[in-house]
């Protein structure tokens, strides 16, 4: 009676160990695929336009530079009209569909986010975003009064915010992958008996 007791006994412990290792890798999965679709859909997509967005910023704000380094929209001696012109076309070429980008990345996918809340740099992007639109409409229209946004672009604080996040992401998709192959290799290993 005594060895069917403890047979029972082990039998039951190694169900619920069985059991219990089967949801925690069940968990870590659940987590893992969370991040992937963070990384995959929302995060990356905006890390990846941002840089763009700011690279081709410097590289215009290089070649219309004033004598002192600052771009023409950052200077005392207003732009020239063959400036404003050429920013016409570097905003409906490229920088306006970057933040359109950007702004649809947030405004689809705002499930993804890592805060409970939407973070300000990304209310003020789609704001931004707006601004432009209504600003690009009037030169649609012939009118070049003016040439930004009537709402700033929160390039640091935005900046920050999606390289923080990125990073803090793939190093718990690094983290998670580390674990889930141990755990795969342990389990193996105990299984070949080694």
């Amino acid at each position: 009676m005594a060895t069917v007791i403890v047979t029972v006994g082990l039998a039951f412990i190694g169900y619920l160990a069985t059991y219990l290792n089967g949801l925690r890798l069940a968990q870590r999965q659940a987590r893992l695929t969370r991040v992937n679709q963070q990384l995959s859909d929302f995060y990356g997509p905006l890390f990846a336009l941002m840089e763009a967005n700011s690279r081709t910023y410097d590289t215009f704000s290089e070649k219309y530079a004033r004598p002192d380094g600052r771009d023409p929209f950052r200077h005392d001696t207003p732009p020239t009209e063959q400036e404003l012109a050429e920013w016409r076309t570097w905003a409906t070429t490229v920088f306006i569909p970057n933040i359109q980008a950007m702004r649809d990345v947030v405004v689809t996918k705002a499930d993804l986010l890592i805060e409970e809340e939407m973070p300000q740099a990304l209310l003020q992007l789609c704001a931004h975003v707006s601004g432009y639109e209504i600003t690009a409409a009037r030169w649609a229209q012939g009118n070049y009064g003016e040439h930004l946004s009537l709402i700033s672009f929160p390039g640091r604080e935005l900046r920050e915010y999606v390289r923080d996040r990125f990073a803090q992401l793939k190093s718990e998709q690094t983290q998670l992958l580390g674990q889930s192959r141990a755990a795969n290799r342990n389990r193996w290993a105990s299984l070949l008996g080694r």
